[in-house]
Formats: C-alpha cells, sequence, structure tokens
C-alpha cells in the first residue's frame, strides 16, 4: 500500500479534490484535529482507489471557512457537520447542513482546545 500527504492552502481543495473525483477515487475519510494554543484546525481528507490512499491536508485558523466536498462525494457532508459541531470548523455550502445539530452535546465544540 502506498501512501502520500499533500499540503495544501484551503483555497485548492475543491481543485484538488476534483482530481481525485475526475480519476475514480472515492473519499475514504476526513479527519479533524484542534491545534495547540487555540491556533485553529489540521483537517486532513483521505482518498482511496484500490490498494492506494493519499490525503490532503489543510490548516484552518479560527475564523477560517472551508469549502465543502459534499458537492464531489455526497458523503463528505456526515465529516463536515462533525467537524463543525465538535471542532467549530466553519464549512461553507454543506449538501446536507445539520447547523449545529448533527450531534447533541453538553458543551459547545467539544474538541476545540
Amino acid at each position: 500500500m502506498m501512501e502520500h500527504v499533500k499540503e495544501i492552502e484551503i483555497r485548492d481543495l475543491l481543485k484538488e479534490a476534483q482530481k481525485y473525483k475526475d480519476n475514480g477515487w472515492r473519499l475514504v475519510q476526513i479527519f479533524a484535529r484542534a491545534l495547540k494554543d487555540d491556533a485553529g484546525n489540521e483537517i486532513t481528507y483521505s482518498f482511496g482507489d484500490d490498494y492506494e490512499m493519499e490525503h490532503l491536508r489543510i490548516t484552518a485558523a479560527p475564523g477560517d471557512a472551508v469549502p465543502s466536498l459534499s458537492k464531489l462525494f455526497v458523503p463528505a457532508f456526515l465529516y463536515e457537520n462533525e467537524m463543525h459541531d465538535l471542532f467549530g470548523v466553519k464549512v461553507e455550502d454543506i449538501a446536507i447542513d445539520y447547523h449545529g445539530t448533527f450531534y447533541k452535546l453538553g458543551a459547545e465544540t467539544p474538541m476545540k482546545k
């Protein structure tokens, strides 16, 4: 199995994801993690094709808006609503947007540091 992580800017996310879509790759997962000192979030988008996996990684500062991949890969809406609710990531144009009610939480953005 071959894996590769490519660091990109937020503005390039849709363009880079479109390349995977055009080449028949599938979205495997979206993983978010809070950065120390409330510096925002690191978000990794994983794509698979047979036994290959590649990743796009962006860093979203607090207040940055991230474009939704749900227009390209419909199931992305699940990960994107989760990122919003748990980490406070602002995701623009989610195909199915729960507007902060995807999870019933005891605290707002509990994974945000």
